[in-house]
């Protein structure tokens, strides 16, 4: 076996038969066909990062399914490999000693990954060896954006398809061109594959692009997460946004200093409220009404909540509360508020059932009654004054 003194970038020979990972659609943000993506694999003398020692780093580019380039290199760890290691990987004390130490390959590693999203198969474990080498050479980390491909598998590969979400497992589940054998290239190469593989299974569920990255393994329902789409087109502005449902009726009415980033937020697992997410899932389109500044947008924002006739905030306690006939948690949840559609109707409804106490007033009065005392009035007591004694 060939062992190069130094870290090589190779070449691959051809890249035909690529394809895009990801369907054409422009909306703002950046397309995954667009995105770099550089897949690292590690080989270290153990598990422990900042006392075990790397001896072989392989990593892959790659941007819209094509091939840009291969880092491989072997490192001296500076210690003995292990007897366990090298049966694992292939690799000896004798095959690492000529090879270059860390310090000297992670400048290159480093300039081969700049500007690039980094991805690993359990990205904790490579990402840590990584930063603790950084910091032992003085290097800064530079911050890339990190993907892990196992907790991407664990959203979209069931029990029934594969036993785990091991790499050998999911190479072969994916038919990836590349066996991985642990070896850093190599494993590598069919972290590429995977990586493919399941980004096609997550397009469909609206992670199509690097900003959704961040959210892809949020436990979102996937009927939730499919309507991402609905905020593709909105503007990055101050203003209000209308929720509408299949028949064009207002479901919801809210504002933002930025209408997409705030509607984008409903389709992730910062929407923690479950109305708002029963609402969700019956909208068909957002309509967006772009305001100079949060002030108009605000006092428009109260206009449409009188006009589409939906209740108010305060009148719900919290903005996860029922907005208007079409509200999902009427019917279930039995919302006063949402069971008429105008105000006056729900002024006779009230009306009709009589003026209301509050609970404290009716505690005090089942109090009240002959012999005791009502709300205000002074406690008499209830011991009989002495009688004087008869004379004898």
């Amino acid at each position: 076996m060939l062992v190069a003194p130094s870290p090589t970038l190779v070449r691959p020979p051809s890249a035909a038969g690529g394809v895009p990972v990801q369907p054409t659609l422009d909306e703002l943000g950046t397309p995954l066909r667009d995105v770099t993506f550089v897949v690292v694999d590690l080989e270290t003398t153990g598990g422990t990062p900042g006392v075990n020692g790397i001896t072989e780093i392989g990593a892959v580019k790659v941007r819209g399914g094509e091939v840009l380039g291969e880092f491989q290199t072997l490192v001296n760890p500076g210690i003995p490999v292990p007897a366990f290691i090298s049966t694992l990987t292939g690799i000896t004390t004798g095959m690492v000693r000529s090879a270059p130490r860390i310090e000297e390959v992670l400048p290159s590693f480093l300039e081969f990954a700049t500007g690039a999203v980094l991805v690993a198969h359990n990205a904790p474990f490579d990402m840590g060896f990584l930063k603790a080498a950084a910091r032992a050479c003085g290097y800064p980390w530079p911050g890339n954006q990190v993907l892990d491909t196992v907790r991407l598998a664990r959203r979209v590969v069931l029990r029934d398809e594969a036993p785990n979400h091991k790499l050998g497992t999911l190479a072969a589940l994916f038919g990836a061109s590349v066996t991985p054998d642990h070896r850093a290239l190599s494993d590598a190469r069919a972290t590429v594959d995977v990586l493919h593989a399941l980004l096609s299974r997550l397009a469909p569920l609206g992670i199509t692009h690097l900003e959704d990255l961040a959210t892809a393994t949020d436990p979102v329902p996937a009927d939730v997460r499919r309507k991402r789409h609905l905020a593709s087109d909105l503007p990055d502005a101050p203003g209000v946004y209308l929720f509408r449902g299949p028949g064009e009726e207002v479901l919801y009415v809210g504002t933002s200093t930025s209408i997409r980033t705030r509607v984008r937020s409903y389709f992730t697992a910062a929407e923690k409220r479950g109305r708002m997410t029963e609402m969700v899932r019956i909208a068909h389109a957002v309509t967006p009404v772009v305001c100079a500044t949060a002030l108009e947008a605000r006092v428009r924002e109260l206009r449409l909540i009188a006009e589409h006739s939906l209740a108010t905030t305060a009148g719900h306690g919290s903005p996860s509360g029922c907005r208007g006939s079409g509200c999902p948690a009427a019917p279930r949840r039995g919302c006063r508020s949402c069971a008429t559609s105008s105000p006056g109707a729900r002024t006779s409804a009230r009306s009709a059932r009589g003026p209301r106490r509050c609970s404290r007033s009716r505690r005090s009065t089942r109090r009240s009654g002959p012999g005791r005392p009502g709300p205000g009035r002074p406690r008499s007591s209830t011991r009989r004054p002495p009688t004087a004694s008869p004379p004898p």
